[in-house]
């Protein structure tokens, strides 16, 4: 059975690279998302993300007919399904897209098709996406019912991109492939070796779904071990930024930079699922969670106690002060604000401070709305010039080249070490 149609179901962050690849490799590609915005932008031949040659792959791909979008899904060969799965705000996962997502192609399924999970999800996902379907589908046999020959192929197959670098590792990075079962299996991996130079690795769908999460888990807790040791640093007068560097000369210690928090949809979220269904084994991993999470108000008080300094050498009043976030994306260089702790400092100081807010984000063309009304968007020239209180959130690269010797505030709150 060839994959003469593909479908993607959601078309952000990681939906919208893997359409464009594999239209990009001659395959018919719809795409399907319910932002009637990103449809339209895509159908122009733009790209509504900002990722790096994602533009031009989109362009070529929807220029020679090979890919195109919708709001509503159409008949396929194989559907990919790529939509969020957030927490609630107990930290429970909010599997709604998902179900959305397999309803919504429910009733164009046909004998031979093959459907794939790509959201990060809990262990058991893709069993009860399968269970979804089956119900809508009672005409069809699934893989929990006919192992062998199911009418409908089912697997999760997790993404493991960088931001900034997904149309490099997309292509490059090794897929673990897990299906319900093991023709479920080679089915999937028949359809990623279409674009694949990494190795197909087959495995059933819930240890696949464990290992995601798994590998997100291991980062956040990491992180959380250089975030808490600034902590300590800042107790005890001493520059972690220096102390990590002597550290990393030993031969088997690697740690982590230290930042404001911990953001993006994968390693600020996945975690909590591994807690959700563990609660009383992930303690190691829970408190990581809580680590990452509790900084944002941390850099709150480096703030306060910054401006306190500031008052107090210029003779100033609170509101007479200008503070300059740096950065708002969860990481450097591009435009994802998804979970970023970021954000939340900015926020935080906006509803704080009485005096002027500012943020520089390169990377956005107007502040999200969670800061309308509290801050202005404004150019970094200007942050630099008129600023009182500056305050380093993100390390994008145009931060980073300037000169910190040019910089003449002396009060100043630097989370990622650029001003060091």
């Amino acid at each position: 059975m060839s994959f003469n149609i593909l479908s993607v179901i959601g078309l952000g962050y990681i939906g919208l690279p893997t359409a464009a690849i594999f239209a990009s490799r001659g395959k018919q590609v719809i795409g399907v998302d319910v932002n009637p915005h990103a449809v339209a932008t895509i159908n122009r031949g733009e790209i509504h993300i900002v990722e790096p040659d994602l533009d031009h792959v989109v362009q070529t791909a929807v220029q020679q007919g090979n890919f195109s979008a919708r709001t509503t899904p159409v008949a396929a060969d194989a559907f990919l399904i790529a939509v969020p799965t957030p927490f609630m705000g107990d930290h429970q996962p909010d599997l709604s897209y998902v179900k959305a997502a397999a309803l919504s192609i429910a009733p164009v399924l046909k004998k031979g098709d093959l459907v794939i999970l790509e959201s990060t999800s809990p262990v058991g996902t893709t069993e009860q996406m399968a269970d979804w379907l089956a119900d809508a589908r009672p005409d069809l046999r699934f893989p929990q019912h006919e192992a062998e020959q199911p009418d409908i192929f089912i697997a999760y197959c997790p993404e493991r991109v960088l931001p900034g670098h997904i149309m490099a590792e997309l292509i490059k990075n090794d897929r673990v492939i897990g299906g319900m079962t093991p023709a479920c299996s080679a089915r999937a991996s028949e359809l990623y070796r279409i674009f694949l130079e990494g190795a197909c690795v087959e495995t059933n769908a819930r240890t696949a779904e464990m290992c995601k999460l798994t590998e997100n888990s291991f980062r956040d807790v990491n992180i959380a071990f250089a975030n808490e040791l600034s902590l300590i640093c800042a107790e005890q007068q001493i520059n972690v930024w220096e102390l990590i560097r002597l550290a990393n000369r030993h031969p088997r210690v690697n740690i982590l930079q230290p930042g404001p928090g911990v953001g993006g949809h994968c390693i600020a979220v996945d975690p909590w699922f591994i807690v959700a269904q563990n609660p009383q084994q992930a303690r190691l991993i829970r408190t990581a969670r809580e680590v990452n999470d509790a900084k944002p108000h941390w850099v709150l008080d480096q703030v306060k106690q910054t401006l306190a300094d500031c008052l107090i050498a210029s003779g100033k009043r609170a509101s007479d002060i200008t503070i300059a976030c740096f950065g708002l994306a969860f990481k450097p260089n591009i435009d994802d604000l998804r979970e970023s702790p970021a954000m939340e400092v900015a926020q935080l100081i906006a509803r704080w401070h009485s005096g002027t807010n500012w943020v520089v984000e390169p990377h956005v063309k107007s502040l999200p709305q969670k800061l309308t009304g509290l801050a202005t968007l404004i150019s970094l020239e200007q942050a630099l010039a008129e600023a009182d209180v500056l305050v380093m959130l993100v390390d994008h690269q145009a931060f980073r080249d300037i000169d910190s010797t040019a910089i003449a505030q002396p009060w100043r709150v630097d989370t990622r070490g650029v001003w060091q």
